[in-house]
């Protein structure tokens, strides 16, 4: 059973957390046009080949747009604060995600963001975006 505030893994999405479990965020490339896409799925959103596959992140985002969640319900009720992000990938693919070590003041459109991962106290591994240095 995947506890309460974990994705549910599916045959498409296995290869991507996997690869998030072993610190690497992917995205969707295809070959047939030369964009990229998340979610995983078997084809391309925007030509409709089947000719996609895997290729790693380069880890770099721009921030487009946040909310900082201050009250939410259990399990997520004991992380609040924090911030709950879309940000757009260096590749291309926009991302929903968290953003960390960063105060509320410091955030602003196009803020630069880089890949980081957090351990959950389970051993889970989230990617997580921070301020880039």
């Amino acid at each position: 059973m995947t506890a309460p505030d974990r994705p549910t893994i599916d045959a498409d999405s296995e290869s991507w957390w996997a690869a998030v479990q072993n610190r690497v965020l992917m995205v969707n490339a295809c070959a047939s046009c030369g964009r990229n896409s998340l979610y995983v799925r078997p084809f391309c959103p925007h030509c409709w080949s089947d000719d996609v596959r895997l290729t790693p992140s380069s880890g770099r985002a721009r921030l487009y747009t946040w909310s900082v969640v201050h009250q939410n319900a259990a399990p997520f009720g004991a992380r609040t604060p924090y911030v709950l992000a879309m940000v757009d990938l260096a590749e291309g693919p926009r991302l929903m995600t968290i953003v960390e070590d960063c105060s509320v003041d410091e955030l602003h459109a196009d803020l630069e963001l880089s890949l980081g991962f957090r351990d959950d106290e389970d051993g889970f591994v989230v990617p997580v975006f921070r301020p880039a240095v």
